[in-house]
């Protein structure tokens, strides 16, 4: 693919320990079936150039059968809490081609998911099945969409080739691009396999990839740390307003630039519950919905023990410091999510009885198995309380105490029409119609479904089309699962 400007500093900044060679190994018949054209042109790439005679196809250059000149391929090393239980782990089945440079300047990791063993792979067999490939393209592309930062999907090469799991599936490959694929468990691998020299080496590293106007704080490592968990709180809150489940808050799945990374069992919730989980794997809930800015906090805080020697000498005044900057994580993440549902309300200023506003509706929504994306859909409208489904008096006494609240605001009808359709998604990827485009694919090798879908999810805040098929629940409810795509 001509474009290609790749570098690789974290190779070359941090030791071996942090990573090894891997070379992808060679696939009997890529066929690309899904390409990113947006995203291929955000990073400075021309697939057309790719045809020319006598060099390998697109598909080819994806499946990992031949790689880009200037690459050298690695998998990284990492480690992680898997539902608060520690491990060591790395890339068993992604293997990093390296650090794209865009046109704008802005560095991007390019991985290779699904491209055979490497170093880490424990046995496995390094491979991906097309299923859960094409969920992750279609999830992290949705959430781009919706405003909230993510890996994103360049493509999904099929292989030709089988993976067995539990049956029999078509392998594919994943192109992820990624601000960076540096984890909280990557900081624990560190502190746990290098000790302190280590952990020094990739905290600089990663103060000089995402953050270098810390570089030259008094308390530099003190002040990554905080700015990791400032970033967290903000994403877990903009998960929190359209009803994300991540499925699997691995540390390992924490990614320290800010981005939602690994879209394993993940999925949207309908009908609102705090408890709602999707994952087969997580049978104790411990990722449920209602519980993720709890998990982050949790997470954070193996973060701040991995990295306790750098923040001070001293090893109390370092519990101290990383102590003092958990602690805000609640409040932190509060104003965030305030901030957000004052916006999905159509409320410009705080005010103190916000909270109460909103956990009443909450609580309503609760009692009524009420769906989320919808409800708020048609508060934007002005159609919650008319809506026969909903009449209910505590919802128009809501309603009534929602209106006294924004006749205290100077902007217009107008203009709070506009910040809630800013705030408040018309269509999310729907559970059904994920499952939908996931078996036309795989089973029939029809694709047009999701590309329909990928249509429709590219602008999610545009109110003004009418696509019930893509804006309303499943029909008939049920519990809806999501499996590992290992």
């Amino acid at each position: 693919m001509a474009g290609w400007h790749l570098e690789h500093t974290y190779a070359e900044r941090l030791p071996e320990l942090f990573h090894s060679p891997a070379t992808p190994v060679a696939v009997r018949e890529p066929h690309l079936i899904a390409f990113n054209r947006p995203l291929a042109a955000t990073l400075g790439l021309d697939p057309q150039a790719l045809e020319r005679p006598g060099l390998e196809t697109l598909a080819g250059v994806l499946a990992g059968n031949a790689l880009p000149e200037a690459s050298r391929p690695i998998a990284q090393a990492y480690a992680g809490h898997q539902f608060g239980h520690f491990t060591s782990l790395g890339d068993g089945r992604a293997i990093l081609i390296g650090e794209q440079i865009t046109p704008s300047g802005e560095r991007f990791d390019v991985q290779l998911k699904g491209a055979g063993p490497t170093r880490f792979s424990r046995r496995g067999d390094g491979r991906a099945a097309l299923g859960p490939m094409l969920r992750e393209y279609i999830i992290s592309e949705a959430m781009h969409a919706l405003g909230i930062p993510t890996t994103r999907s360049l493509a999904v090469v099929t292989t030709g080739e089988p993976v067995y799991r539990e049956t029999v599936l078509q392998g594919a490959v994943l192109t992820r691009v990624a601000a960076s694929h540096i984890r909280v468990g990557t900081m624990q691998w560190a502190a746990a396999h290098g000790g302190e020299s280590a952990t020094r080496a990739l905290a600089d590293y990663t103060l000089q990839r995402h953050y270098p106007d810390l570089v030259e704080s008094p308390a530099p490592y003190v002040a990554l740390f905080e700015a990791i968990l400032a970033r967290q709180a903000s994403l877990i809150a903009r998960w929190q307003l359209v009803g994300f489940v991540h499925g699997v808050m691995n540390t390992d799945n924490m990614a320290l630039s800010g981005e939602t990374i690994d879209y394993g069992p993940c999925a949207f919730m309908d009908a609102y519950d705090p408890a709602t989980v999707f994952s087969s794997i997580d049978a104790g809930a411990r990722y449920a919905y209602g519980n993720q800015p709890t998990i982050a906090q949790w997470n954070l805080a193996r973060l701040a023990e991995a990295m306790l020697p750098l923040f001070d000498p001293d090893a109390d005044r370092a519990v101290e410091q990383a102590t003092a900057a958990l602690d805000r994580f609640p409040d932190l993440f509060q104003r965030h999510w305030l901030d957000g549902i004052r916006g999905k309300l159509g409320l410009f200023a705080p005010e103190p009885d916000d909270a109460a506003l909103v956990g009443d509706l909450l609580a309503w929504m609760h009692r009524r198995s009420a769906d989320f994306t919808n409800t708020f859909r048609s508060l934007t409208s002005g159609r919650l309380v008319e809506d026969a489904a909903n009449r209910d008096a505590d919802l128009e006494t809501w309603q009534f105490r929602l209106k006294a609240r924004r006749s205290r605001q100077s902007q217009s009808a107008g203009e709070v029409s506009v910040l809630m359709q800013q705030h408040n998604p018309a269509v999310i990827p729907r559970n059904h119609n994920v499952e939908n485009a996931l078996l036309a694919a795989t089973s029939r090798g029809d694709v047009s479904v999701m590309n329909r879908l990928l249509e429709v999810l590219a602008t999610p805040y545009d109110h003004h089309r009418d696509l019930p098929a893509f804006s309303a629940p499943a029909s008939g409810g049920g519990r809806y699962r999501t499996f590992c795509g290992t």
